[in-house]
């Protein structure tokens, strides 16, 4: 597949942040910095954002290092309202910054996935293939109904409390 031994390991490490946070959103609603899971989603997603600033298939900065960059403060300002910030609309916030760091990252990882696999022939060709553009159309309206819940069920939390 052409990858370099840092890309195996960004791969392996993205694989498993990802799983890490599909096991928190479906085991707690949100990828919950206080469990393992989601510690194993902020530090494998920061391995992995950080990772990629030394991956270029086409060489030099690309789009893929930019959404790192964006991830990297989106995960750090939600790891610094998880431990700082006491006020439960503080929640909110944290719960939107890792919810979109997990949708940023699936870009890429959608994008690279089906233009590489099945090896020697790929799904798709490059990122304006029609498979890509509508499997992340799909990513995307995952991630506005999920958040449209978690903000429902944060609110709801909050009223209880």
């Amino acid at each position: 597949m052409g990858l370099t031994g840092l890309g195996v390991f960004h791969t392996l490490i993205g694989i498993l942040s990802i799983f890490a946070g599909l096991f928190s959103f479906v085991k707690f609603g949100k990828i919950h910095l206080d469990k393992l899971s989601g510690r194993i989603y902020f530090y494998g997603t920061l391995i992995t954002s950080v990772t990629a600033l030394g991956i270029s298939k086409h060489g030099g900065f690309n789009p893929g290092h930019g959404i790192s960059i964006v991830i990297l403060i989106l995960i750090i300002v939600a790891l610094i309202i998880n431990k700082k910030v006491k006020k439960p609309n503080g929640k909110y916030f944290e719960n939107f910054f890792l919810s979109l760091s997990f949708f940023l990252s699936m870009i890429p990882t959608t994008n690279e996935t089906l233009t590489r696999i099945p090896v020697g022939n790929p799904l798709a060709k490059d990122v304006s293939d029609p498979l890509v553009v509508k499997t992340l159309g799909i990513i995307l309206l995952l991630f506005i109904v999920g958040s449209i819940y978690q903000f429902i069920k944060q609110r709801k939390h909050n009223r209880i409390s």
